[in-house]
């Protein structure tokens, strides 16, 4: 099991990262059925697909999580799981392509003046067995979510959450009391896992048995491990799915994923690797489809020790790199380069500040300022996620060419995260989607769990706080550029890159967004998807 205090991709199939502890959108935001993000019929015409037809049963292949898979949506942690959840279940938000939270169960939410308590009201909504989802459905499973006694990867995510004095206006009334002013409290709302569930159903334990959702899609069976298949919920309240059933089926490997779809076994298959989708795609057999920004790449520098305590020591390493060299040899191309910015293209992202290019001369006047010269260090990698250790070597390389010796050290698959997050110094990082404002709480305060750069300051953790408790959204975007300018100059994530994530369907399967990272309301929305 991967470390659930680090929201990297832990491991093929993995998800890519947990929504953090803040939100952000506009302090008030209204959302109907067609407008809530990308949902409606109509919505899926801007794939080129045409008219969607009704009927058919989709087969999706994702990798698995063996006999211990659940269908808890409160226990999701692989992308499987997810998928299945987003399938049965609602949350009250999610987030858009732009990593912006859209309303989903919520109708539309408002903050006080002080931005510590927000108002949520909820559209009209049922569950598969007839009852209305009511703002006591909400509480009890934010209530459940945030019992310390269970692992449930959405309760850090909920911490800000007064659960104890928040309470129902009305049936589909909530008034959430803040412990803090938090401006983008819609994003908690988006958190990965907060998913609403009947009132009271985890005491009863049919989760797997027969799980009850007010999602697109009715439950049929489950075998751990093996398969799920649900059916068409007719009384959806965004409009009944297109398909008739949706089976999810597990293929661990890659391979068998791609053989699968090749061989007609399965009509969509989940996270391909770059060079299976370039074998493929424009060939006519299926169809790649990929998902863009959907996972940050880079180096993570540990800033408290030798030698990145040094500022000097960091501005070389960012000089270091050729990105695009990187982006080809560890991604065959399926990406874009990155500027040591997390979150590009996403709300709040500083775009205006100059790309990075390698520049060896620069390099190595700044560590010979530093002391730094023939520099020896050890960077930890591994086979945990696609590229690592391509990317090592490649950095290794271009790193000798500015008189530093990098070891090129390979870590256990099973315990890398946990291993890096407090130990070496330099070590290859991913990340897939989250909002710019979550990446900085949950990374970059002194007090994050996940810091793995070890980026301590307590004027940078002022700034957040500046930002949280600033109601004009200008103001506050203004604010995170700022932080965004220091970590740019000073930071401790060489981010070269942002990769594709990359799907395989059948050529008669239509709907499936090209727009969306993984992670976000129009990944994995098959209530959207049709059989041509």
């Amino acid at each position: 099991m991967h470390d659930e205090r680090f929201p990297g991709l832990h491991r093929r199939g993995f998800l890519a990262a947990a929504t953090g502890a803040a939100s952000l959108g506009a302090l008030v935001l209204t959302g109907c059925g067609s407008g809530s993000g990308s949902g409606s019929a109509k919505d899926t015409d801007r794939e080129g697909d045409g008219k969607p037809t009704k009927g058919g049963r989709l087969r999706a292949a994702f990798a698995g999580g063996g006999a211990g898979e659940t269908l808890d949506p409160h226990l999701a942690n692989l992308f499987a799981d997810a998928a299945r959840a987003k399938a049965l279940y609602d949350k009250l938000a999610d987030f858009g392509a732009d990593l912006s939270a859209r309303p989903r169960l919520a109708e539309n939410w408002e903050a006080n003046k002080t931005l510590d308590r927000w108002q949520v009201t909820l559209r009209k909504a049922t569950f598969h067995d007839g009852r209305p989802v009511t703002a006591a459905d909400v509480l009890y499973s934010y209530r459940r979510i945030a019992d310390p006694k269970q692992a449930f990867r959405a309760r850090a995510s909920l911490e800000p959450i007064d659960l104890d004095t928040s309470r129902a206006t009305g049936e589909r009334g909530i008034e959430f009391v803040l412990k803090r002013p938090t401006a983008e409290f819609p994003n908690v709302l988006a958190a990965f896992g907060a998913y609403v569930v009947p009132e009271n159903s985890g005491e009863s334990g049919g989760f797997d048995t027969k799980p009850i959702g007010s999602g697109p899609f009715l439950f049929v069976s489950f075998a751990p491990g093996r398969s799920a298949v649900f059916r068409r919920y007719d009384d959806y309240w965004e409009g009944a799915p297109h398909l008739d059933e949706l089976e999810f089926v597990v293929a661990n490997e890659e391979s068998a994923r791609v053989n699968a779809l090749l061989g007609g076994q399965v009509e969509y298959a989940h996270e391909l690797d770059p060079t299976s989708a370039r074998a493929h795609e424009g060939k006519g057999q299926i169809a790649i489809v990929r998902l863009p920004g959907s996972a940050m790449q880079g180096f993570a520098m540990k800033t408290d020790r030798a030698p990145f305590d040094d500022k000097r020591v960091r501005e070389a390493f960012f000089l270091i790199a050729d990105r695009e060299e990187l982006i080809d040899g560890a991604l065959s191309g399926a990406g874009v380069i990155g500027n040591d910015l997390f979150g590009k293209g996403y709300e709040y992202y500083a775009d205006g500040l100059p790309q990075r290019g390698q520049d060896l001369d620069r390099a190595r006047a700044l560590l010979k300022q530093a002391g730094a010269e023939n520099l020896k260090i050890t960077l930890d990698t591994s086979a945990v996620a696609a590229g690592f250790v391509e990317a090592a070597g490649i950095f290794r390389d271009q790193a000798r060419k500015a008189g530093v010796t990098i070891d090129v050290k390979m870590g256990s698959k099973d315990s890398y995260w946990a291993d890096i997050l407090d130990n070496g110094t330099l070590c290859c990082y991913r990340s897939g989607a989250m909002p710019v404002e979550a990446h900085i709480s949950q990374r970059l305060l002194s007090d994050s769990t996940t810091n793995a750069t070890k980026w301590k300051h307590k004027d940078f953790d002022a700034l957040y706080q500046q930002a949280q408790s600033t109601r004009d959204k200008t103001e506050r975007a203004a604010v995170y550029e700022r932080m965004q300018r220091r970590l740019y100059t000073e930071g401790g994530f060489l981010i070269w890159g942002f990769a594709d994530w990359i799907l395989g369907t059948a050529r008669r399967v239509k709907g499936v967004s090209a727009k969306a990272p993984a992670n976000t309301l129009d990944w994995a929305r098959f209530d959207k998807v049709w059989l041509a």
